[in-house]
């Protein structure tokens, strides 16, 4: 029998709370999404509520105790303190709540499976060789299963048996009413945009998330002991736009309203034909350009648009121009003579990173991945996490560190000319 419910709504889909996509992924993994393991996963309201929230702080005064206290069916966290004393938190069933958890591990706790990303890479076999600093069980994500579904971050995640361990080298602390709290080894990282993500988005300030949820300025590196100042005003909330850093792989956030809002494929793939239908030529060859279909998206094509990245003049494929004494890299362009790398240019198919719905006018440098104006400015403008304690701006489809005075470039195309 339907219920009264089903039958207005036979199909209802499943509420969206958002969509995760991780940097450095122009659409789908080099491989293929498969499973557990793709280039975005979306949270979807369960069909039964399986967040958790804390409820009992056990003392105990021995490993074994504490073993003992933590159930198997029950989930908890558990600080070792000393060898003499571990605080086990119990975690109690919240029906309010869905819980996702991501991380390294491909252990079934482990909705959103995610690897070390390479800057570039076209095929897994690239990443297999890294030793990996994405944590196992790196963070979770609880979702409010009611409007407005608000989503906030924990650093770690639950593995099989339930358990966050965070052991005696892991920074930890007593809160001021008597709870624990903690950081993970490597942490997990959170900027929120200022102005939303939109096309007047400016980069916030990246922060550090802890185990409970609480957010605290940076350490002075990714895994010192010593955690940074606890800010009060700011919160775990993901909002839209928000990046996620877990030390070897960026996730950003998009909630199920910005993305309504965002340039849909099918608008890039419009974009694409437009600018292909009005012939672009190249200037020396006379011969017609042609951005490839987003399926074709690591073979170079014999259409394809090269751009000179210090001018931005849009040219065919050639080989005049090298400059011998500069290992063959830099190519002078034939319209203005400035020097410089000569690359070919590939869309951004991954219009989740699209902060509005604008023409691909501009490039990243050195990459040539083009998109709007106002896509390539706000990537540029973000110092992302790289390795343990620097930062760089890094093109979000592909994960190349940008070079040149912007990081972008404004492309330069000749039009036909009958």
């Amino acid at each position: 029998m339907f219920s009264p419910d089903q039958e207005n709504h036979p199909a209802k889909a499943p509420v969206k709370y958002g969509e995760l996509i991780v940097l450095g992924y122009n659409g789908s993994l080099p491989n293929g999404d498969r499973g557990r393991r793709k280039s975005r996963f979306a949270l979807l309201k369960r069909l039964k509520a399986n967040g958790v929230k804390p409820s009992t702080v056990h003392i105990a005064c021995t490993p074994q105790a504490a073993k003992a206290i933590s159930n198997k069916d029950q989930h908890s966290i558990s600080y070792t303190l000393s060898r003499a004393q571990t605080v086990v938190v119990e975690y109690t069933h919240d029906s309010n709540t869905d819980m996702f958890q991501i991380g390294r591990s491909t252990e079934s706790p482990i909705d959103f499976v995610v690897t070390d990303t390479v800057p570039g890479s076209q095929s897994n076999t690239d990443t297999q060789s890294v030793q990996s600093t994405i944590s196992r069980f790196a963070c979770r994500i609880i979702c409010e299963r009611n409007p407005p579904f608000t989503a906030r971050i924990y650093a770690a995640g639950f593995d099989s048996s339930k358990n966050i361990f965070l052991g005696e080298k892991a920074a930890k602390w007593k809160t001021l009413d008597g709870q624990m709290d903690g950081l993970t080894t490597n942490g997990v990282l959170v900027m929120h945009p200022r102005n939303g993500f939109t096309e007047d988005s400016k980069p916030g300030v990246w922060r550090e998330i802890s185990v409970c949820g609480n957010v605290f300025s940076l350490r002075e590196t990714r895994s010192a002991q010593q955690r940074g100042k606890m800010v009060e005003n700011e919160s775990n909330e993901l909002q839209d736009g928000s990046l996620i850093d877990l030390c070897g792989a960026t996730l950003l956030w998009r909630t199920a309203e910005g993305l309504s809002k965002t340039p849909t494929v099918k608008h890039l793939e419009a974009l694409r034909q437009e600018i292909n239908a009005a012939r672009p030529q190249c200037p020396v060859g006379f011969n017609t350009l042609a951005f490839p279909s987003m399926k074709r998206k690591d073979v170079v094509d014999e259409k394809q648009p090269w751009v000179y990245l210090n001018c931005g003049h849009v040219h065919g494929f050639h080989n005049w121009g090298n400059k011998e004494e500069r290992d063959g890299k830099d190519r002078e362009c034939p319209m203005c003579r400035s020097v410089g790398p000569y690359v070919p240019l590939w869309l951004g198919c991954e219009a989740g990173f699209y902060v509005d719905a604008g023409p691909p006018t501009h490039a990243f440098s050195p990459c040539g991945h083009v998109c709007s104006e106002k896509t390539t400015s706000y990537w540029s403008q973000i110092p992302l996490p790289h390795g343990t304690h620097t930062f760089h701006a890094a093109c979000p489809f592909c994960a190349h560190q940008l070079s040149g005075e912007q990081g972008y470039i404004r492309l330069i195309f000749q039009g036909p000319l009958d």
